[in-house]
């Protein structure tokens, strides 16, 4: 201690510049130079040792991290006097935006993320030394932490602030650990604001123990099942293929579901609805059969409803009871992280994946003119609807003084989270309700950002919005008798908007989950109502003007969404938000699954990855076992477990369930299936084999014969070999017909001569390449299976588009070339590409598929022959 404070004591007296003639004179010209840059480096030799020292729940003190003993290091100079400090964070974008409420005492520093990790080329984990964990530095990184270390050198104090949550508390530790500076502190914040930041420096805290525990529990766990499941896929199925204790239940969710689909047997029902007026005349309105005999009738086929058809024709309908009631529409919680990525998929059809890439910005900060960067909301990996007493007050402030007490409740609204929830952090909100959307909009135009404006906004208003009154119907239900029968009318109107005022009328994802079990409990008023009533009182009979009988069949359940798959996973309690959108992205990579019209669909690989790890796996990839695991890494995080303990009670099962899967799983790779279907080129018989494709037929007779064949089934199971398209155009090296292939990247042209000519290419859409003029533009498949548009002299031209190119000319600006683009607010429509050109006209014919639900920018395509 006493080395170190002559150290420092001799770094003052250089920075002050306080120096005796005969120091002064013998300095070197190349010193004063670096003197006047305040980049001096002085070198001493001492021996250092820093002990940080962890401290565990029980008070047993953990292994010390020492720095280098005995070397000669470079030691930058302090600058400056009075006490100094580092603040860590993870992303320069957050330390540019922390810096501007700290000090000249005060150097931000942003870590990039994690800096240590288990090391990619081995499982990292030595299983025999209970679950020891070998941490390496992760490539790539060493200049980050070099120049870490060296500043920590300069420094009283290191304030560890990376993100407030279980993998912000690891990543704090990797780096307390790595720096060894014996003053390291953890200081946590919600947002980045100034009275946030200055608080958490004000009253830091030691690290927590039982957090990065659980957090390395799930670290270590990923790595055991994804580094010792994956080689078996690989060895069984094919390289590159990846197991995981989360995304291969997700998986199985999409799988099952497809399943569920395929064995679906729709049944027929009826409807019946009477169109009826009331005394005063027109316009008619609709009443729907509730009841006969009193009791709720199901319609099974033609006859039955045509007879009671028959039936009803000539009875009078009577009005024979009246509800008039309000009808209170609550306002929605304040954004969690699942919910904010289901509400972004609905309303702004985003990824999770995009969702929380721009959730990031505008917590790390944006640039707002002369205020510099800007945090605009708080946290957005979060599962607490939890708000701050401060926040409530200003927003209850904001609504008084913008919408009016009407729309004030007497009291706070206070949301329940779910019993799950960590409650670690606030809600999803705005970090200063002195950023409305309307004042930073021109900033995000400036940046080209409309997405992360939209995102802002929707944030913003949701916040707003739960703090406001319900929002008031007048709902008026009839029950309309004719003969045996009983109809039932309803209607209602908009009596006090309250928080629809600020958050529109769509349903959130909750309101259509009850609607929808109240649907399927057949409860009455459960069918969305639209529209009034015109004035009916009991006993008043009503004029029929049609029966109106229609024809109806169940339908399977739908394919997940991203929406609705993030809404699967939070309810059964697999992962946790913050993993989702790279659960989604990820099994979406490795093409487990494929997303058709905004719908997840499993591939043959998904379908066949699943059908073993399932069959083979059984325990791990049960959906509740995933969910119990969930819960024990909280207990660990809440110091209720052992991390050691817990991993020893998974790890022996699972070992001997991998040891037999081994043994006992298909070895798909080389399996092939043999087929009555004969090969026409050399008479041997087709064999069905996998690839990378999915399963294909090959002719038994290769690599002497190489013939290949796609191939489906029929409805009863029957091979049926897919004939391939042929062209009329002719292979401009050996004259054979081009025939209609498809690839990794979705279909293009080849020789029907394969393989003695290999010729191939791309398939035009009719339309030239704008921007080369040269090239035509052709339709492809992105890595992620989304369909987009580009120049066939790709990497020479670059051209890229998500929308559909029509080889038409804008009348407006003489655009070579149109768009065809589709929402599902408007449905299809054709504009112009040019952002100064607002022409656009609506589609009657049905959308050319491949157009885009939302803008993207251009992709950088790959090309597969």
């Amino acid at each position: 201690m006493a080395t170190r404070k002559k150290t420092q004591a001799a770094q003052t007296e250089a920075a002050a510049g306080e120096e005796t003639p005969k120091k002064a004179a013998a300095k070197k010209p190349a010193a004063k130079k670096a003197a006047k840059k305040k980049t001096a480096v002085k070198k001493t030799t001492a021996k250092k040792k820093t002990a940080a020292r962890r401290r565990g729940a029980d008070g047993e003190d953990l292994p010390t991290v020492d720095a280098d003993a005995d070397v000669e290091e470079e030691v930058p100079e302090r600058r400056g006097k009075g006490p100094h400090y580092l603040v860590v964070v993870e992303s320069p974008a957050k330390a540019k935006t922390i810096k501007k409420y700290l000090g000249s005492g005060y150097t931000v520093k942003a870590s990039v993320g994690h800096v240590k990790d288990l090391p990619k080329s081995k499982i990292g984990v030595d299983v025999e030394d209970d679950f020891k964990p070998e941490y390496t530095v992760i490539k790539g990184k060493e200049k980050v932490l070099n120049e870490l270390k060296k500043m920590a050198k300069t420094v009283d104090r290191v304030f560890l602030a990376t993100d407030p949550d279980r993998e912000g508390e690891a990543i704090a530790w990797h780096i307390k650990e790595e720096l060894g500076h014996p003053d390291s502190l953890r200081v946590t914040f919600n947002e980045i604001t100034k009275r946030a930041v200055q608080d958490a420096i004000a009253q830091p805290r030691e690290l927590n123990q039982d957090n990065y525990d659980s957090q390395q529990t799930r670290r270590i766990l990923d790595r055991l099942v994804g580094y010792q499941i994956s080689p078996l896929l690989w060895k069984k199925i094919r390289r590159g293929l990846s197991a995981g204790r989360v995304q291969s239940v997700a998986v199985r969710l999409i799988v099952e579901r497809e399943a569920e689909i395929k064995a679906f047997q729709p049944e027929e029902y009826w409807t019946l609805d009477a169109l009826v007026q009331g005394p005063q005349g027109p316009p008619p309105f609709k009443a729907k059969l509730s009841r006969v005999d009193g009791k709720k009738v199901e319609l099974k086929d033609r006859a039955t409803t045509d007879g009671l058809v028959a039936e009803l024709k000539d009875a009078p309908f009577t009005v024979t009871k009246v509800d008039r009631k309000e009808r209170r529409r609550n306002a929605p919680a304040p954004f969690i992280t699942s919910k904010l990525q289901q509400e972004a998929a609905n309303r702004l059809h985003f990824t999770a994946k995009k969702t929380m890439t721009l959730a990031q910005k505008l917590y790390e900060g944006v640039p707002l003119g002369e205020e510099g960067q800007t945090a605009l909301i708080t946290y957005m990996r979060t599962d607490s609807t939890r708000l701050s007493d401060d926040a409530v007050t200003q927003v209850r402030e904001f609504i008084g003084q913008k919408y009016g007490a009407d729309y004030l409740p007497p009291e706070p609204m206070v949301y329940k989270s779910r019993k799950s929830a960590q409650d670690a952090h606030e809600a999803i909100r705005p970090t200063s309700l002195e950023y409305p959307p309307e004042r930073v909009r021109p900033f995000f135009d400036a940046m080209d950002e409309l997405d992360m404006f939209r995102l802002y906004e929707l944030i913003w208003n949701r916040f707003v919005a739960c703090q406001m009154k319900p929002a008031v119907y007048d709902q008026t239900a009839a029950d309309i008798t004719a003969g045996r029968a009983t109809f039932r009318a309803s209607g209602s109107t908009l009596k006090f908007p309250g928080y629809l005022g600020v958050y529109g009328a769509g349903l959130t994802p909750e309101e259509e989950s009850e609607r929808d079990k109240a649907k399927a409990a057949g409860e009455e008023g459960a069918e969305d109502v639209v529209g009034e009533l015109p004035p009916l009182n009991e006993g008043e009979v009503l004029t029929l003007d049609k029966l109106l009988n229609e024809q109806h069949f169940t339908q399977p359940p739908p394919r997940f969404s991203e929406a609705t798959l993030v809404k699967e996973l939070e309810e059964r309690g697999i992962g946790r938000p913050s993993t989702y959108a790279a659960i989604l992205s990820n099994i979406q990579d490795k093409k487990y699954v494929e997303k058709l019209e905004s719908r997840f669909r499993p591939t043959d690989l998904g379908q066949m990855t699943n059908e073993l790890l399932v069959k083979h796996f059984p325990h791990e990839l049960d959906v509740s076992f995933t969910a119990s695991m969930e819960e024990k890494l909280d207990q660990i995080s809440d110091g209720g477990a052992s991390w050691k303990t817990v991993l020893h009670d998974f790890y022996g099962p699972f070992k001997e369930t991998l040891e037999k899967a081994e043994a006992e799983m298909r070895d798909v790779k080389r399996e092939e299936i043999k087929t009555d279907i004969a090969c026409e080129k050399c008479g041997n018989p087709f064999v069905i084999k996998f690839g990378k494709m999915g399963h294909f037929l090959a002719c038994s007779n290769y690599p002497d014969c190489k013939n290949t064949k796609d191939f489906k089934r029929d409805a009863e199971g029957k091979i049926v070999i897919v004939e391939e398209e042929t062209t009329d155009e002719k292979c401009e090296k050996c004259g054979k017909p081009m025939v209609i292939k498809r690839g990794r990247f979705g279909r293009f042209m080849a020789c029907s001569g394969y393989p003695d000519c290999k010729t191939s290419k791309p398939i035009s859409i009719g339309v030239n390449c704008p921007e080369c003029k040269v090239g035509y533009l052709t339709e492809r498949r992105s890595g992620r299976g989304k369909i987009f548009f580009g120049c066939n002299r790709y990497p020479e031209c670059k051209f890229a588009a998500w929308d559909r190119p029509l080889a038409e000319q804008c009348p407006q600006c003489a655009s070579p070339y149109l768009l065809q683009k589709f929402s599902k607010r408007d449905g299809a429509y054709i504009s112009c590409p040019n952002k100064e050109c607002d022409y656009r006209r609506e589609v009657v014919e049905p959308a050319i598929p491949g157009a885009s639900v939302e803008a993207a920018p251009a992709p950088t395509p790959t090309v597969e022959a």
